[in-house]
């Protein structure tokens, strides 16, 4: 198995501590949910597990039916469109928020125990 291996004092060791420090995670804070490539589909994805939201869309779809048909079908994407796009704004605000919040917790100076 692998073992760690401490440096306390970096000087001449620190070509061996950026080789040997690259093989082990680091100790970042990540509370986001989204990235940007990922932004949409994920937070439809998780805005389609509410049954308000697949009412509507049911609704949607059966409007383009032209049995069904009983609005413009424009119309009735609206109120579908208006939730999808408060709720994806309000939740991108979340998480640039708690982005900036775990940078400025990650870039914190720390003091470390040492005897």
């Amino acid at each position: 198995g692998k073992h760690r291996i401490v440096i306390p004092c970096l000087g001449h060791f620190k070509e061996e501590y950026e080789k040997v420090s690259k093989l082990y995670m680091n100790n970042k804070i990540r509370t986001t949910r989204y990235t940007l490539l990922n932004f949409l589909p994920r937070n439809l994805f998780e805005q389609f597990h509410r049954v308000a939201n697949l009412y509507f869309l049911f609704l949607v779809v059966l409007n383009w039916i032209p049995l069904v048909e009983d609005f413009q079908k424009e119309i009735t994407m609206l109120p579908l469109i208006g939730v999808l796009t408060i709720i994806a704004v309000k939740d991108g605000l979340e998480d640039y928020s708690r982005y900036k919040m775990d940078k400025r917790i990650n870039n914190l100076v720390t003091k470390v125990y040492s005897r």
